[in-house]
């Protein structure tokens, strides 16, 4: 609507300024002191809807970093409070403020309708997304009342989609050491065929947003979650930290994505 009021009017500046050539100087003075009251309005309207969209984006709620549930040394001795406290206040908060900047950035490119440069935030908006979604996740998954085994329908539903509770926790233990790199693995739920899965991804791409699998327990193998404790030797920990899984938040992670 606004480019078409645009068009109009640089129509009527032609038109006058072509009537002013036919009828001589004093209508031509005219004719431009009326051009440049439309041009004034022109740019007060432009000045008006880019304030709007500055308003717009200033007023999109930002990401922020979630407060644990627990302190960061609760989960001691399998994951020491340096690591806890330097993951969530350093690693995660840096997705989060990575993120917010990001975004930003794509709304200003969206605002100038300019694509290459939306093409090119994709690369940061997965990674920085991903990280935050995942560490999300991560730190509700885990508890200093965790370990053991789940209950009630998610015990149901793992043996009959692995067998039992042990061949599940070794195939998913086993998936997750052998991520290349950094990354995550994942026991997941596939809402098509209504069963469990183990999945991998590298770095911090989304479990859900990138294989369409819903994230139920994840575990970080980026070496941030246990380099300092567990050094290079990352199945302890990976050992280790099922002694804090949180299984009533597995389970209504289940609950949520069968719904």
């Amino acid at each position: 609507m606004m480019v078409q009021s645009v068009n109009l009017k640089w129509l009527s500046f032609k038109g006058s300024y072509l009537l002013a050539r036919a009828h001589g100087s004093g209508y031509l003075l005219r004719s431009i002191r009326n051009m440049l009251s439309r041009l004034g309005q022109i740019r007060r309207c432009a000045a008006s809807l880019s304030q709007s969209i500055n308003q717009i984006a200033a007023s999109r709620q930002k990401h922020t970093l979630p407060d644990l549930t627990y302190d960061y040394g609760a989960l001691e001795p399998h994951i020491c409070a340096e690591i806890m406290q330097l993951h969530h206040s350093k690693h995660h908060a840096t997705y989060v403020n990575n993120l917010n900047v990001t975004e930003e950035k794509y709304q200003e490119a969206l605002a100038k309708g300019d694509v290459t440069a939306q093409v090119a935030l994709q690369p940061a908006l997965k990674f920085n997304g991903g990280g935050h979604i995942n560490h999300t996740i991560f730190w509700t998954n885990l508890s200093p009342n965790g370990g053991g085994e789940p209950q009630g329908e998610l015990m149901e539903a793992i043996k009959r989609d692995f067998g039992s509770f042990q061949k599940m926790k070794e195939k998913m233990s086993a998936a997750t050491v052998a991520v290349q790199g950094s990354g995550w693995g994942w026991l997941s739920y596939d809402k098509e065929s209504g069963r469990l899965h183990i999945a991998a991804c590298a770095n911090q791409d989304p479990l859900q947003g990138t294989t369409g699998l819903i994230p139920l327990l994840g575990i970080d193998v980026w070496e941030h979650a246990y380099y300092l404790q567990y050094k290079n030797v990352r199945p302890d920990y990976v050992k280790a930290i099922w002694n804090v899984i949180n299984w009533e938040n597995v389970s209504d992670r289940l609950q949520i994505a069968k719904k």
